[in-house]
């Protein structure tokens, strides 16, 4: 891909990946606080861990994108400060919108360097915002399978769902 080609669609995925954040946010938010400790499975992340990665490695995704290399994955324990689901929308309100800005920025020829993931990934940079975008979608709707058991309510995603179904229900009922 020429570098004209990798920045139309740095642009369309970079738009992709803001019509998106309103709706992680929603997730993230629908997770009740006195169930984080809630995982499905010993080998499953806990709902706290869930909130914290998605936080947190969204952002850090993105900066290597813009740094065009990644540093180590970013410290999810305790000391991150996400302690909560009220935590976790603030820090994603406040830091990915700023992260995506700086990500549109990058030019043409940044858009096709090629950047090393750990020696896992080589690819030019315009595919690691595709790659951040498919792994916020994928542990936010991780994160959705487990509110219900967790006790809350799973917000619309792509449309309504059956909780946000039956809250119209009722309140058309009224």
């Amino acid at each position: 891909m020429n570098p004209q080609e990798a920045k139309v669609i740095a642009n369309f995925l970079c738009d992709n990946y803001a019509y998106e954040i309103p709706t992680t946010e929603r997730v993230l938010a629908a997770v009740p606080a006195d169930k984080l400790s809630y995982a499905p499975d010993t080998k499953s992340k806990s709902g706290l861990g869930l909130l914290r990665h998605i936080v947190l490695e969204d952002e850090w995704l993105l900066n290597g994108v813009v740094e065009g290399a990644f540093t180590p994955p970013p410290d999810d324990s305790d000391a991150c400060g996400i302690l909560t689901p009220t935590d976790a929308v603030a820090r994603y309100r406040e830091r990915l919108p700023a992260v995506l800005d700086r990500v549109r920025q990058l030019s043409p020829e940044q858009l096709t360097r090629t950047i090393d993931m750990f020696g896992i990934f080589q690819l030019p940079a315009v595919h690691f915002i595709a790659l951040a975008l498919k792994h916020s979608v994928h542990h936010r709707g991780q994160l959705s399978a487990y509110l219900r058991a967790m006790g809350g309510a799973v917000p619309g995603i792509y449309g309504p769902s059956a909780d946000t179904q039956q809250i119209a229900s009722a309140s058309a009922a009224d």
